[in-house]
């Protein structure tokens, strides 16, 4: 699968000002003589064909070159890359600075994510307006992560668990996981399946009214857990306080792990990632970011159709992406901050699908079948 860690093509083209071009080989080969000398493999015959070993068969051009290597210098200075990083990317300014941020994420953690979702990670001085590449302005670079496929999580027995453990405490998990995590990415969870089926009951009503009875719907307020449906209109502030005493009380418990888990994704999200708002509303993306994750209660249950009936067209319009940080690499602060805010999304990615994988552990211990993650129908592609 591909990974944060490296970089890769754009699925629509990519941002012009800074991708690699590919150019013909043998443009200069009109009027420009070659570098290299060329040998025949039989001089005597005149309908030999040259020989190509050791003749560039493709040429790279950045550019703005200028700006990224001011980049470039900036992470050297903040201790990302060195000279073989710089090797390694082959004279490639671009590579290097995506390789030297993703030294900071490093190779456990890129591991990780790999397992469990499909990030990528730009930088370019261009992001999309109206399906155009606009620039950012003088001097500005922008670090983009996209989300190109969504994790998965199976949350149903967990709560089933914990709610044995103590009365309330799966609702409380699950509602404090998800504000959570709806502060710094975008997941799919009840929610999102609730308004995918009353669209639906509306268009029907719509266009055939008539014969509504004969369609089949998700049904999806009937496949939440008991837990959850009397939990599901409740005073806010009443219901926060409650579950984080709930949280509290049992953070030693037999499933301290996950409380500790979920603590450190709630005190990570607290802090404001600053994604740059501005200029991700300047771009003018036909939708908000897909989703990191799918959050559903059982396999297969109402939630997860809604998702794959969904999931079916949202490559069909331009998705914001998962996180945008603008900075100039003149101004070492913006490069700070913007190291900063990377960090801290990578962080709570972490923190999110080891929790992911420690429940899905746990689930396959307690006699439930294993997953399979590279069921189409759970990825967002």
């Amino acid at each position: 699968m591909q990974g944060i860690v490296r970089s890769f093509p754009r699925r629509r083209g990519g941002h012009s000002a800074v991708r690699r071009e590919r150019q013909d080989p043998f443009a200069g080969a009109l009027g420009v003589a070659s570098a290299a000398p060329l040998t025949t493999l039989a001089p005597a015959f005149s309908q030999a064909l040259p020989q190509l070993a050791g003749v560039p068969t493709e040429y790279t051009h950045e550019t703005n070159r200028e700006l990224l290597f001011e980049l470039c210098a900036a992470l050297v200075r903040e201790g990302l890359g060195d000279r073989e990083t710089w090797k390694q990317a082959q004279g490639s300014a671009i590579r290097f600075a995506e390789a030297a941020i993703g030294t900071r994420i490093g190779a456990e953690r890129g591991k990780l994510l790999n397992r469990n979702v499909e990030y990528h990670l730009t930088v370019t001085d261009a992001l999309e307006q109206y399906g155009e590449d606009i620039p950012l302005g003088p001097g500005k670079l922008a670090v983009l992560i996209e989300c190109n496929g969504a994790g998965y999580l199976k949350i149903g027995p967990a709560m089933e668990a914990l709610e044995a453990e103590a009365e309330g405490l799966g609702a409380a998990f699950y509602w404090t996981l998800t504000h959570a995590l709806y502060r710094v990415m975008r997941l799919y969870n009840h929610d999102d399946a609730l308004v995918y089926e009353e669209q639906l009951r509306e268009s029907v009503a719509e266009n055939d009214e008539e014969n509504q009875g004969q369609y089949e719907f998700p049904e999806v307020e009937k496949a939440l857990p008991e837990c959850i449906r009397k939990t599901l209109k409740r005073d806010h502030h009443e219901g926060k306080a409650r579950d984080r005493e709930l949280l509290r009380r049992n953070r030693k418990g037999r499933f301290k792990e996950w409380l500790g888990r979920l603590r450190c994704i709630e005190r990570l999200a607290r802090l404001p990632l600053k994604l740059s708002r501005e200029h991700l509303e300047e771009g003018c993306y036909d939708q908000p970011p897909l989703p990191s994750l799918l959050v559903c209660f059982k396999e297969h249950d109402a939630i997860q159709a809604c998702f794959d009936e969904e999931s079916q067209s949202m490559f069909e319009a331009t998705s914001e992406p998962a996180l945008c940080a603008v900075f100039s690499p003149a101004n070492p602060a913006e490069v700070r901050n913007a190291i900063r805010v990377i960090t801290r999304f990578i962080r709570i990615n972490e923190e999110l699908f080891s929790l992911v994988e420690s429940i899905h552990e746990w689930e396959a211990h307690h006699g439930n079948p294993s997953l399979d993650r590279a069921e189409p129908s759970l990825r967002a592609r």
